[in-house]
């Protein structure tokens, strides 16, 4: 597994969340999977499911695992947004590339790189 400082080589899979979840979080609390999934409000069974990469972080996921462990919902989501573009890319490879490709105008190219940054 890779550290969350070392990030991954560029043709490698962004890790699941649920695994971070598993391999750093729940350990660094000292928290069992009962505990946290009782302390979360979900059903073990979930939260095995979320742990295995069987499951995504939804936002609603996301707040809960940010109370709990205190790491922003933000980062929960980026990371799994991270993991799931990284496949679809490549499930969709040969379809993307036959869609063209158009240059927005600089002053909307500009709007979507200060969306991106916030």
């Amino acid at each position: 597994m890779h550290s969350p400082q070392q990030g991954h080589p560029a043709d490698a899979a962004p890790e699941h969340p649920g695994r971070l979840l598993r391999d750093c979080v729940l350990p660094g609390l000292g928290l069992s999977v009962s505990q946290a999934a009782r302390e979360l409000g979900i059903a073990r069974s979930t939260l095995h499911r979320l742990l295995a990469g069987e499951q995504a972080v939804t936002p609603e996921m996301a707040a809960r695992l940010a109370r709990l462990s205190g790491v922003p919902a933000r980062h929960w989501l980026a990371r799994q947004q991270a993991h799931d573009l990284w496949h679809t890319e490549r499930a969709l490879a040969a379809v993307l590339g036959r869609i063209p490709t158009h240059a927005l105008p600089r002053a909307l190219q500009q709007e979507f790189r200060d969306v991106a940054h916030d």
